[in-house]
């Protein structure tokens, strides 16, 4: 079974959704960047962040552009 991948901004979205209805006002990346306390905040929750993004996507690019090579360059 091929490994379950997520966008992490919806699990920070989730995290932060949750912690407004309890009343908190959580902030993330205040003073610049909100990339690495993101990354910090899912590793937190067992969740290993992956630099390049979606593997379906990754995976549906690279099949195009491989179509594409083959099309317009006659080799695959």
């Amino acid at each position: 079974m091929a490994a379950e991948t997520y966008n992490p901004w919806t699990i920070v979205h989730l995290a932060f959704t949750h912690l407004a209805e309890q009343g908190l006002h959580p902030a993330l990346g205040a003073d610049g960047d909100p990339g690495e306390p993101a990354a910090a905040l899912l590793r937190a929750f067992g969740i290993v962040p992956a630099a390049e993004g979606d593997a379906r996507v990754r995976a549906g690019v690279h099949d195009e552009l491989a179509a594409l090579r083959a099309r317009l360059l006659d080799t695959p």
